[in-house]
């Protein structure tokens, strides 16, 4: 007998990728890997300088909806998900991989952080998933998958991270919450902890090339992640396959956080 066609394991699934700076950003790595497992996805841009870099790749993932957020921009989120409602009705995953500090804050250590930097911090890399979740969880009228980006510095002091360890700690405090508290709804919440990337966002830390090659040398696989490696875990998580899977910190690493 010849091999029957197999549906792609996610198509008809809608996805909203939020955080897209460049091709090297993880949330591009997720938005390929949905795209190749059948799903339509939605992509932001922050504001028009961004435009131009992300546009092409919203292309190359056939994009549907390219629309517009910047989290701090009251009306935004709002705008955003009335267009996804009135154009898909509906939302099965969600993508939040967006973080952000004053610059001074990353790179002084966490004593010297203002209240007003922390505070920003903490707005756009936490309770701004927080009111995502709550603007998708009404379009996930079947259940759905939501995901948000952390780093081992959530729960290990990783030197040189500083203000984004607490923050990063807090997001993950917010997806177990979020899991509970969605969860007679069939809504899943995941925080994905990817090992050290050469994303926009790293390249702010010190020493961050060291943080690399220290991660080759010890992590068990004895090699680094890629983005793509982050998008097909999600891919797995949206799927049937991770049903009752949820509330999870899932890494991505190579098995460095299992190191001492």
């Amino acid at each position: 007998m010849g091999n029957k066609l197999r549906r792609p394991i996610l198509e008809g699934k809608k996805a909203l990728v939020v955080g897209i700076a460049n091709e090297y950003s993880i949330a591009y790595g997720c938005a390929r890997a949905f795209h190749e497992a059948g799903a339509d996805v939605a992509i932001t841009y922050l504001n028009d300088k961004a435009r131009p870099h992300v546009e092409p790749l919203a292309k190359a993932v056939e994009s549907p909806l390219f629309l517009p957020l910047d989290v701090s921009k009251p009306g935004d989120m709002e705008a955003l998900f009335k267009r996804i409602k009135k154009e898909w009705g509906q939302l099965d995953i969600l993508v939040h991989s967006i973080a952000s500090a004053k610059k001074e804050d990353i790179k002084g250590g966490l004593i010297d952080c203002s209240a007003d930097g922390f505070g920003m911090a903490m707005d756009i890399s936490v309770h701004s998933f927080i009111r995502m979740a709550k603007l998708a969880a009404p379009l996930m009228k079947d259940g759905g998958t939501m995901f948000a980006m952390s780093y081992h510095g959530a729960t290990k002091v990783v030197p040189n991270y500083n203000v984004m360890g607490p923050v990063k700690a807090a997001l993950e405090a917010s997806c177990r919450y979020l899991a509970y508290e969605l969860g007679p709804r069939k809504i899943r919440v995941h925080a994905i902890s990817p090992g050290p990337l050469k994303t926009r966002a790293a390249s702010g830390l010190k020493d961050f090339d060291m943080l690399l090659n220290q991660t080759m040398e010890r992590a068990p696989v004895g090699e680094l992640v890629d983005i793509m490696d982050v998008g097909f875990t999600c891919v797995y998580l949206a799927s049937p396959y991770a049903r009752r899977m949820t509330g999870d910190t899932v890494y991505v690493d190579g098995g460095i956080n299992i190191m001492a």
